[in-house]
Order: structure tokens, then C-alpha cells, then sequence
């Protein structure tokens, strides 16, 4: 894609693993895992921007790790963009996720970007140490530090629900020194479009389950305090949906074909019947053309946006299919959704975000700022420079005096 583009259009997977309902075959993990792969190479290879992966840790999902399998699609490609949907801003430790996102970054040449989220999963929490209800606290104190650790060199840092830091530096520092773009998802909470607001992040909402009404207030909550906050215009913040399709040439075929995938989803199986699903939510089950009319509304709903991504790999569709999906959104619907999209934008309404244009703003035609050892940051042992000519003690590391060793 072109950096100067005013949308990103993309797929995300939740990462499950479902028995397909009209043959019987549950994949394996393995399977489902390199489905992964190969969906990112075609969406890159239909055109798509994105591609996004969840982050769970308990079965029927496999992507407990999204920067190991991001990073390995981002060997893989050339300008997809990868991303996540979610990462775990709750049950992560906020150092690990500053250490393990912008080793992507340096990888990925910057395509990249993450979506932090509490997730939907309760057990989590005790799985990896925290309360549930302290969820929300979690995410606003482990985000503040995270901040920190991306846009300061060298952090001191006292909060409530972990050890302090003094003089602490995450390595790799950020590529080019700018910190990766970073969306905050939420179906529900304004505290947390609040928090994106007042970073100047970006909000997506995941537009998925519910009526597009629910998820038009948290956006325009947004909206209106990224302007109080002094991030401009309230047209000028930056807004990322999710979506739901399934298309075949026919609007009949995609009927028939996604009917018993719908009916037996563990996600939305045996509620409403799929048509009066499909009404009350994105979820748009047809014709190229209807998709294309259900999402050019999307901006007669919410304003002008950035981001929109499709869920397309979920209720046990096997690999095949969906790899047609990605086919027919790519050469059917996007092309058409970019130009229409692309019209009589609000002339504030900013492009969709990109490591390139980002570092444009920051130093202009000048050069990228370099991370080098010694030269701007402390270090974690010693608070001097982590190249001094003075050596460290044998244990030092271990907190061992020179007597002790």
C-alpha cells in the first residue's frame, strides 16, 4: 500500500480452532497455525493492508504468542502490516510487551502496529497473577508505564501493581526512536476510549457483536476528548472498525453456504436466527455489492475513519474458503470501498497511520534518530552507561557485592 493512503483495509483472526459443521473435521493446531500464515501472504498478495491476530491463552484458540507468529509473516512479506487484535495490556507485564513489540518493529521495518485490550477471557487474570477486578486499574496504570518505557530512555517508575523501576531502559529501543502506533479496543468501556484519547492513540471498536448505535457513542466519546485534550479537531482523531462478511458472486450461494457455519459458531451458534443477525450487526452474509453498500455506510455512522478489518477465518470455515474470501474482498470489494471511502472526506480526517509517515512528522527531512548503547540511554545494572570503561564485577548481575564474589 501506498504510506499516504487514507484507509487501511485488512483481515483479523481470533484465532480459534472449530470443528467445520458440514464435514466433521476439527485442524490441528498446527494446521491452524500455518492457516495463519498463508492467509497473511494472501491478504498481501490480494491487495489488503493488514493483518491482525488475537492474543488468547487457553484452547480452542492458538495464539497465545502474536509477536513470534507476526514476526514470522513479517519475514514473509513486503508491505503488510501486521498488527494485533488483541494484545493483553491486563496480564502482561508492561516491560515485556515494550521489549517484545519493538523487537517486531525493528524486524518488520516498522510495518507493524498493536491493539492493546483486557480481552474477553475472566480466567486469564489469575492465570498469570492479576485480579479480574482489577482489570480496569490494570489497564490504565500497565498502559502509563508501557508509554514510558517507549517514549523515555531511561524509566523511573512506582505504581500499584507491580515492582518499581529506577533507571530502568526496554532494549530495543524503538525504530527510528518513534514508538509503535498503538489502537485501544473496547466493545464497552469509555474509560477506555478516554485513555486512547488522551494518548492521542487511536480507538477501534470491534463493531462486531452489537448495534452499530452501542459503538457509535464510545467513538464519539472519543472524538470529542481527543479534542479535549488539545489532539485537534474532533474529525482528526483516528478510528479503526471491525467487520464481518461473507461473500460469494451469488447473494443466494453466500446464504446457503455460510448458514451452517453461523447456526453451530460457538461464538453466535444457536441465538438469533443468522438473518436477524445480520441485521442487528455488521455481520453481512452476500453479494459483493451488498458488502460494499453495508460498509460505505460505516462513515454515515461513525465519520470518517482509518482502519477496517474483516473477520473472515472464524466458525470453522476451512482454509480454502477462506482464502476465496480474501480473494473476493480484495479484487471485489476493497477496490470499490477505497474509492468511495475516499471521496468527500472531511479535509482534516487524517491517513491511516504508517511507521513512515510517523517518522516524517517527527524529524521531517532529517535523519532518524539511531538507538546506540551509551550514547542516550542508562544501564539497567549500573545507571552509567552500559559501555563504560569501568567493568562490572563478576555477579554483579545477581546483586552479589565484589566481597561476596
Amino acid at each position: 500500500m501506498n504510506d499516504h493512503d487514507a484507509m487501511q483495509f485488512g483481515i483479523m483472526s481470533v484465532s480459534d480452532i472449530t470443528q467445520d459443521p458440514t464435514t466433521g473435521v476439527t485442524p490441528s493446531e498446527r494446521e491452524r497455525i500455518q492457516a495463519a500464515v498463508t492467509m497473511a501472504t494472501h491478504a498481501e498478495d490480494a491487495g489488503l493492508d493488514v493483518f491482525a491476530i488475537g492474543e488468547h491463552h487457553n484452547p480452542p484458540f492458538f495464539s497465545s504468542s502474536p509477536t513470534t507468529l507476526l514476526s514470522f509473516i513479517a519475514a514473509q512479506t513486503e508491505r503488510l502490516i501486521v498488527s494485533t487484535s488483541t494484545t493483553l495490556i491486563t496480564t502482561n507485564d508492561p516491560v515485556r510487551i515494550a521489549e517484545d513489540y519493538a523487537m517486531l518493529q525493528h524486524l518488520s521495518g516498522g510495518r507493524m502496529d498493536l491493539m492493546m485490550g483486557r480481552g474477553n477471557t475472566g480466567p486469564v487474570y489469575p492465570w498469570f497473577g492479576q485480579d479480574i477486578r482489577q482489570g480496569l486499574p490494570l489497564a490504565i496504570e500497565n498502559y502509563a508505564l508501557l508509554h514510558e518505557l517507549w517514549t523515555k530512555d531511561v524509566v523511573d517508575w512506582e505504581g500499584k501493581f507491580r515492582t518499581s523501576l529506577q533507571g530502568f531502559t526496554a532494549t530495543p529501543r524503538p525504530l527510528d526512536g518513534v514508538a509503535p502506533f498503538v489502537w485501544h479496543g473496547s466493545i464497552r468501556t469509555p474509560e477506555i476510549a478516554e485513555q486512547a484519547a488522551y494518548y492521542g492513540d487511536g480507538f477501534f471498536a470491534n463493531n462486531i457483536f452489537w448495534p452499530k448505535e452501542h459503538y457509535q457513542r464510545l467513538i464519539e466519546l472519543y472524538r470529542q476528548r481527543w479534542s479535549h485534550y488539545g489532539h485537534g479537531a474532533p474529525e482528526t482523531a483516528i478510528v479503526g472498525l471491525g467487520g464481518q462478511a461473507f461473500i460469494r458472486t451469488k447473494s443466494q450461494d453466500a446464504v446457503n453456504e455460510f448458514r451452517p457455519y453461523f447456526d453451530n459458531a460457538p461464538v453466535y451458534g444457536h441465538g438469533p436466527s443468522m438473518e436477524d443477525f445480520t441485521e442487528m450487526t455488521p455481520l453481512t452474509v452476500g453479494s459483493p455489492q451488498q458488502v460494499i453498500d453495508r460498509y460505505a455506510a460505516m462513515r454515515d455512522t461513525f465519520g470518517d475513519y482509518q482502519r477496517q478489518l474483516f473477520l473472515m477465518d472464524h466458525a470453522g470455515l476451512p482454509l480454502k474458503t477462506v482464502l476465496e474470501q480474501i480473494d473476493l474482498l480484495g479484487s471485489e470489494v476493497v477496490p470499490v470501498l477505497r474509492k468511495e471511502l475516499a471521496q468527500n472526506r472531511v479535509p482534516d480526517a487524517p491517513d491511516a497511520p504508517t511507521h513512515a509517515a510517523r517518522v516524517r512528522a517527527g524529524y521531517g527531512d532529517g535523519p532518524a534518530r539511531e538507538a546506540r548503547p551509551g550514547a542516550n540511554r542508562g544501564d539497567n545494572l549500573t545507571t552509567g552507561s552500559p559501555y563504560q570503561d569501568a567493568p562490572v564485577p563478576a555477579g554483579a548481575a545477581f546483586g552479589l557485592s565484589a566481597k561476596e564474589v
